[in-house]
């Protein structure tokens, strides 16, 4: 259950931001309340007469806060049970059936609807807003004066219009209901001539006021609450549409009382647990309003980090991009950081989270997801100190560390980082642009205990990115170099203590042959110019892997003719290959397959090798 109670210390510690409106899907809603998409909005005037209506089609202005009742909130199939004030035609209208509405329950819906909706008018908690609209309704015209506005359409024998037929003029409302014009959800409001601006109904605060008083007192039957310990009014039936406005899983459901529920342990589910309806409200409602606010959805696996007072933290789902520096963006000071340096930066960017901490400060990490379309689990669930936490995630942007210069999508300028890679960028190297959201959503969830945990990377993880990263034929420029950076991140990670800024002083057998390949690349790539084919080392990169001796005696009788084109400049090239080459021992010039370290050395040599774009520089070196 502490997942449970940390959602509902999360919903009390945000009082203030409790039916808040701001065009969001989803806020944080009042308890006893959830959301619909509304297509039609009625007013009314104060005295119960018919004001305006339109179909709404801004999908934004559709979403609605309304109340709810328990049976409301999880129906389904036949049963009758409406929602307390909005809700769609065949409840609120009294004249359904007279323009061919058909009713497939035996209870009249509107004849629920409207008796509810008068014992909520009759109780010490109605407001002038409510009473209003029941005095409205209870005259059963809703659908004639929608059909008289242009609202509601009628065929020729005066039934309700199943569809348009025609191509031309074609009537809002068959362009927001999915079904037919039966199917629409209608929302009310009070509209007030002599006010400049009225309220909106779904938007007051003084409404979702008064439904809580008068549904609290409907809340009899009390049992011990599992999560606060206390006895209050509890519930069986639970809140769906976690992840948006059409999910119906649920993450607590006994509704199944046939079969193999309770496996002949319990006769009812009460014996097995029991929830008070005011924790499981507003538990579940923070849980909406966090996914909404701050969640990560991949194929509908929900990946959620939070602190019960919301200041900001940084996610597991995020890269090193969210730690980013000044310096790093200038790509010359980025050749000269070591990796203390970027540790130092993303130490300080750390520290500022840790400054604005108070005791006892928490975060919580949440991976939810379904088999079903009713039913939901919690797959991965921690509590941490949000001080533990910050020293864990400066632990992995510190170790799986690397330069990184690839977009976030195609239209984004590319803004070099330091840090590491995001789970989701992991996928890609290790599977490629092609991998199903089904794959990646289970790497994500694999690669959080290695950050919130410090456990190793999965060798196949590892595995994969090297192969890739070691195959650039048949990958497109920024696809390879995107999976070699981040390749690098992980091999990092694992092999430990190696930064961008190449290191001249390794005697590092993988790491120098990856030296000379990066060399080979450059030299070939610069006597190309603005031929774009590939180089022969990136051709021949994945038999170097290999058989890096054999290889390299191909790949340097290949580059003779680029040598000759460049004239002296290939001199200091040829120079930079015989000091790396003879670093390297006599017995390890062999064709023992290379580790992930040469891929290290190539992207250093090759990085520090771009930055030399002028003749002076080299020149220099030569001399």
């Amino acid at each position: 259950m502490g997942w449970l109670l940390d959602l509902y210390e999360t919903y009390e510690a945000n009082l203030n931001q409790v039916g808040n409106t701001t065009g969001q899907e989803m806020t944080l809603l009042p308890i006893s309340h959830t959301t619909q998409t509304a297509h039609i909005e009625v007013r009314v005037t104060p005295n119960g007469e018919f004001h305006s209506a339109n179909v709404i089609t801004d999908k934004n202005d559709a979403i609605t806060v309304i109340p709810a009742t328990e049976k409301s909130s999880s129906r389904s199939g036949k049963v009758v049970a409406p929602y307390p004030l909005h809700d769609k035609l065949m409840y609120v209208a009294g004249d359904f059936t007279e323009f061919g509405g058909e009713i497939k329950t035996s209870e009249n819906p509107f004849s629920v609807y409207i008796n509810q909706l008068k014992d909520w008018v009759e109780s010490p908690y109605a407001t002038d807003q409510v009473k209003s609209i029941y005095k409205y309704l209870q005259k059963g015209q809703l659908l004639k004066d929608l059909i008289n506005e242009k609202i509601i359409w009628l065929d020729e024998n005066g039934k309700l219009l199943s569809k348009w037929g025609k191509k031309e003029g074609k009537p809002p409302i068959f362009s927001v209901v999915a079904g037919g014009q039966e199917s629409a959800f209608v929302r009310f409001t009070v509209r007030d001539s002599s006010k400049t601006v009225d309220k909106k109904v779904w938007e007051d605060s003084g409404m979702y006021q008064s439904f809580i008083q008068y549904y609290n007192e409907k809340l009899e039957e009390k049992e011990l609450c599992y999560v606060t310990g206390k006895h209050l009014p509890y519930t069986e039936r639970h809140a769906n549409k976690i992840r948006n406005s059409a999910d119906k899983a649920k993450l607590i459901s006994a509704n199944d009382k046939n079969g193999f529920t309770y496996r002949g342990r319990f006769s009812d589910s009460k014996q097995v647990a029991t929830i008070s309806y005011d924790v499981s409200q507003k538990a579940h409602n923070a849980l909406k309003w966090l996914i909404n606010k701050q969640g990560k959805i991949i194929d509908g696996r929900v990946f959620l980090v939070w602190g019960n007072d919301l200041k900001e933290v940084p996610d597991i789902t995020d890269d090193g991009s969210i730690f980013a520096y000044d310096e790093i963006v200038n790509e010359q000071k980025a050749i000269v950081s070591t990796s203390q340096y970027d540790a130092e930066q993303i130490s300080r960017a750390i520290d500022g989270y840790k400054a604005k901490l108070a005791v006892g400060d928490k975060v919580h990490i949440l991976v939810l997801d379904s088999a079903t379309t009713g039913r939901m689990a919690v797959l991965y669930y921690r509590s941490l100190d949000k001080s533990y936490y910050l020293d864990k995630i400066k632990e992995w942007h510190t170790s799986c560390i690397w330069l990184h210069k690839y977009r976030k999508d195609t239209n984004e300028k590319i803004k070099p980082f330091i840090g590491a890679p995001a789970p989701r960028d992991i996928a890609f190297a290790a599977y490629g642009p092609k991998a199903s959201d089904k794959v990646i959503k289970e790497l994500v969830e694999r690669m959080i205990p290695c950050i919130v945990d410090g456990q190793k990377i999965p060798v196949d993880i590892l595995r994969s990115s090297f192969y890739r990263a070691s195959n650039p034929v048949g990958m497109k420029d920024w696809e390879w170099e995107k999976t070699l950076s981040i390749a690098c991140a992980l091999i990092n990670k694992s092999e430990g203590g190696y930064s961008v800024a190449l290191d001249k002083e390794t005697n590092d057998r993988d790491y120098l042959f990856g030296r000379l390949l990066a060399i080979a690349d450059v030299l070939e790539r610069h006597a190309l110019g603005d031929d774009k084919r590939a180089t022969n080392a990136r051709r021949y990169m994945n038999s170097f892997a290999q058989h890096p001796a054999r290889t390299w005696t191909t790949i340097q009788s290949a580059l003779q003719p680029y040598q000759a084109r460049l004239g002296e400049k290939v001199w200091y090239y040829n120079k930079l290959l015989d000091e790396v080459g003879s670093k390297i021992r006599l017995e390890d010039f062999n064709n023992k397959p290379l580790s992930g370290k040469y891929l290290l050395g190539f992207y250093s040599q090759r990085h520090e090798l771009y930055q030399k774009k002028d003749k002076k520089s080299i020149s220099n070196d030569i001399n």
